[in-house]
């Protein structure tokens, strides 16, 4: 399997966020991929290959222009009109308020957020653009005949919509990558989002076409971030209708019901007769994350990769969630080595 990182995630640095009532140290900060990385070495996964420079064509096909020049210039706009720390959202357009574009920078954060837990550094912009190259780069190396690539991408991608960002995401990665194979040839595709957290933006983003599939296992939005989106109701729009699948599950959910789920989601990509496979790759689902409520033990991401390998498509990884640092490493290899002997 190929893996494609690059180092310049440590662009941004969130030091903490708003979580709960608590200013606390943020959960999604460098030291993720450092022990990905490490267990990558372990187990003897190939080097990881770096990605040319992000190609806009697909990210412009995801994202509105007007977002994607908030994300280039917000920090040096923050700083012109001379605010201070990083560029965190404190105000968002609420029922029965106007949603016009605000000015100010201070206005326009919240009208392109979605939540106040995520920040903008100085190097967000560039570390968000280096995340989207590399899975770029990995549904290239699928796209020219390899049965897989994982794209340790960090910014994480999934709750990135059109034209938001929150979650801890700014650049939809997997619906980028997703974007290409069909720019390449591809009829169909899938996204299949494993992440604890429903991938909100993924399903904004193609909830009116009918040639992406999205199918997404998660926490139950009335318990679980971003609670607004993930119903099993939501299945589509216009041409769309019955090309996105949700599946929430209840806090406590463990292996065996999570399974379940996933065998109904990979049954309906099997069903869209999807060419390939955009997999948004969270471990928040493991027992001891704790931003998460599910109850996965490190072993049964090994059977998931299995699972998800006998599905036998062309198949690109998308690093998204996982904050149980500590167990990090060995969840997501489990994951890829289950796809790799399997």
């Amino acid at each position: 399997m190929h893996v494609v990182y690059s180092d310049s995630h440590l662009l941004h640095t969130p030091e903490t966020e708003l979580h709960r009532g608590e200013v606390v140290p943020s959960f999604e900060n460098p030291t993720r991929v450092d022990y990905i990385l490490q267990r990558l070495k372990e187990v003897g996964f190939p080097e990881c290959q770096t990605p040319p420079e992000c190609d806009l064509t697909s990210v412009q096909q995801v994202h509105t222009p007007d977002y994607l020049a908030f994300l280039e210039t917000a920090w040096a706009e923050w700083q012109k009109a001379g605010l201070k720390g990083s560029v965190v959202p404190g105000n968002f357009p609420a029922r029965r308020m106007s949603t016009r574009r605000p000015r100010y920078i201070d206005g326009l954060v919240g009208y392109y957020a979605l939540a106040n837990e995520t920040t903008i550094t100085s190097g967000t912009w560039a570390a968000a653009l280096s995340a989207c190259a590399s899975a770029q780069e990995a549904q290239r190396l699928v796209a020219q005949g390899a049965r897989s690539a994982f794209a340790l991408c960090r910014p994480p991608g999934h709750h990135a919509s059109r034209d938001q960002f929150g979650g801890y995401c700014f650049l939809n990665n997997a619906a980028v990558a997703a974007q290409q194979f069909r720019n390449s040839g591809a009829e169909r595709v899938a996204i299949l989002d494993i992440d604890f957290h429903h991938g909100n933006g993924t399903q904004d983003i193609f909830y009116e076409r009918a040639d992406v599939l999205v199918a997404s296992l998660h926490g139950q939005p009335e318990e679980a971030f971003p609670y607004f989106s993930g119903y099993a109701d939501e299945r589509g729009k216009g041409l769309g209708l019955g090309a996105t699948a949700n599946f929430p599950l209840p806090p406590g959910t463990d292996y065996a019901a999570w399974a379940e789920a996933l065998d109904a989601a990979l049954a309906q990509i099997e069903a869209f007769g999807a060419e390939a496979l955009v997999v948004s790759l969270g471990v928040d689902t493991f027992k001891e994350d704790p931003i998460s409520l599910f109850q996965l033990e490190s072993e049964d991401y090994l059977r998931c990769g299995a699972r998800l390998g006998q599905l036998k498509r062309p198949t690109v990884w998308v690093m998204e969630g996982g904050y149980a640092v500590d167990a990090i490493g060995v969840n997501v290899v489990n994951v890829l080595q289950g796809f790799e002997e399997s």
